[in-house]
């Protein structure tokens, strides 16, 4: 009896062994060919450089990195079963987070297919919202640190004073292509030679003659692009900034605030527009310490050479929606700011559409 109990004693632990292989086995193949990574696709976008002549390790070794993949040695392993590891070329990469083996694999046999990045920058948008845009986009590199200086625009010698701290307002908005090196430094690098390029065809004269620096314009132009709706109205705009800076007058710009502390979309409360703060322009006179977003060539122009016109004031036109009324006068202001609570309150406390 106790041989026999020994050799079932002994059948149980072969049989324990066994599974323990087999669960090992299936844990194995279950990580490297992933029958349950569903597509394979991932998620996000990650851009890729795969170097010239890289080895199925060091290709691992980035793609881990990047969290393309989940392991290194097991990406060799796969590549090596799946015979397309000498197809591999070289170049940029589309890719993304979490790929199953298989679809890098694929990819990669298959060749580059990032192309061209197009990123469109739109007139007056601040670092932060570009760079917001970039992340998604999926560009290399951190686009706040990439426009926070360069060596091939200082705006100093635009007139900005010491102690600025980054490139705000001379990232020029357009369209880029970038091919050979989508990265934020890319971008940032195409953006300061388009304003040094559009910055030619803006007459500076009068800015001058009213002591203004290009710095100031820039400003002026970064505001302009966050009050006008309508391209018509850029120099008028750019009027009442004039005028009441020849007076003394705080400019009322709330948008300088929503600058300084981020909020583009929420109401304002009174406190915060109270506030003694460098861009609050209700409380302080004079331009903001800089630009409060990247203005295009129209409002440049505008900004460097306003209407000639008196006007101190304007408030939203309820009857033209997108546009403003102007005034010359604090009666005539107060009038036109009573039309329009008149109009929103009868849209139940909602923008006017119209009258």
């Amino acid at each position: 009896m106790p041989a026999v109990g020994a050799a079932h004693g002994r059948r149980r632990l072969v049989a324990l062994a066994l599974a323990v292989v087999l669960l090992g086995v299936a844990w194995f193949l279950n990580g490297v060919f992933q029958p349950f990574a569903g597509d394979g696709k991932g998620e996000g976008t990650v851009a890729v450089e795969i170097p010239k002549g890289a080895d199925v390790g060091e290709i691992g070794d980035l793609l881990a990195a990047r969290q393309v993949v989940d392991s290194a040695r097991v990406f060799g392993w796969r590549a090596g079963w799946s015979g397309k590891s000498d197809d591999f070329k070289a170049g940029r990469y589309k890719l993304a987070e979490g790929m199953s083996y298989g679809s890098v694999i694929d990819q990669l046999a298959e060749g580059p297919n990032a192309g061209v990045t197009s990123v469109t920058v739109i007139e007056g948008r601040s670092r932060a919202e570009i760079s917001a845009q970039v992340a998604e986009i999926g560009l290399e590199g951190d686009y706040m640190a990439a426009s926070k200086q360069s060596d091939s625009l200082n705006p100093r010698r635009y007139g900005a004073p010491k102690g600025t701290g980054s490139l705000e307002g001379f990232l020029f908005p357009a369209t880029y292509e970038l091919t050979d090196d989508p990265s934020a430094e890319a971008l940032v690098d195409q953006q300061l030679a388009a304003f040094k390029n559009n910055l030619d065809d803006v007459e500076m004269r009068y800015a001058r003659d009213k002591n203004l620096t290009i710095f100031d314009v820039v400003t002026i132009a970064s505001l302009i692009e966050r009050e006008v709706s309508v391209p018509r109205e850029r120099k008028l705009v750019a009027a009442v900034i004039y005028n009441r800076l020849k007076q003394g007058i705080p400019l009322g710009i709330d948008a300088t605030t929503r600058f300084e502390t981020g909020n583009w979309t929420e109401p304002l409360t009174n406190a915060v527009l109270q506030k003694d703060t460098p861009y609050n322009t209700r409380t302080n006179t004079g331009l903001p310490p800089g630009p409060i977003g990247n203005p295009g060539l129209a409002s440049l122009k505008a900004a460097a050479r306003p209407a000639g016109a008196g006007y101190l004031y304007y408030v939203a036109n309820p009857c033209k929606p997108g546009t403003h009324s102007f005034s010359t006068t604090q009666a005539e202001f107060e009038q036109d700011v009573a039309r329009y609570n008149r109009a929103r309150e009868a849209a139940g406390g909602k923008q006017p559409s119209g009258c």
